[in-house]
């Protein structure tokens, strides 16, 4: 089944357990969901209000059961079921080292970095942050994400409906033309260097 098809199928509720469970480190795309939800919502599918909320619910919620992981169970079990998610020893360090020196910026702006999102609760928990302070930080930074994806999932549908005519009509010889120019360059760089040699 298609991601537009599930959201379809499962709505708020499927859209609240995908960003959550990325949060905790399984891997989801999560702005493509948001995007698709933003299309759907231009559509009639859903309502923006109820759409925002369990976006960033699920995105909050999930953000801070992976922070009591890493504040509760600590750096060894995040090493051990980590490595399923390519969480090595030496990506920790370095990212425990960014984390120290830029706390609040590295949670404001990490969620729009598909695996660093993942990891800045984990670290969060793990350097003993107030869980208060990054709930706060956490909530603003959920609530940026997924307004720009959404809103930019309205916009594309908006484009797409005013500009797919033209795309259509004009990808088409574009991407012939360029196959086309790509294989002929290869051929000529080909016998150029079989007469070299």
């Amino acid at each position: 089944m298609q991601i537009d098809a599930l959201i379809k199928h499962y709505g708020y509720g499927g859209i609240f357990v995908i960003l959550l469970l990325e949060m905790i480190g399984i891997p989801f795309p999560g702005e493509t969901i948001l995007t698709l939800s933003g299309i759907e919502w231009t559509i009639g599918t859903f309502s923006l209000l109820p759409l925002l909320g369990v976006a960033i619910s699920g995105n909050v919620i999930g953000s801070s059961i992976a922070y009591g992981i890493g504040r509760f169970l600590g750096r060894p079990v995040i090493l051990r079921y980590g490595r399923l998610l390519g969480i090595t020893d030496e990506r920790l360090n370095k990212a425990e080292v960014k984390f120290k020196k830029y706390r609040i910026p590295v949670i404001l702006f990490s969620k729009f970095i598909a695996g660093i999102r993942v990891l800045v609760p984990y670290l969060a928990g793990i350097n003993r942050m107030s869980f208060v302070a990054f709930s706060i930080y956490n909530f603003i930074s959920a609530t940026l994400w997924s307004v720009v994806f959404i809103v930019l999932g309205r916009y594309l549908d908006i484009a797409w409906y005013r500009y797919h005519q033209v795309i259509h009509q004009f990808l088409l010889p574009a991407l012939i033309v360029t196959i086309i120019s790509v294989g002929v360059y290869f051929i000529l760089k080909t016998s150029n260097k079989r007469r070299g040699n």
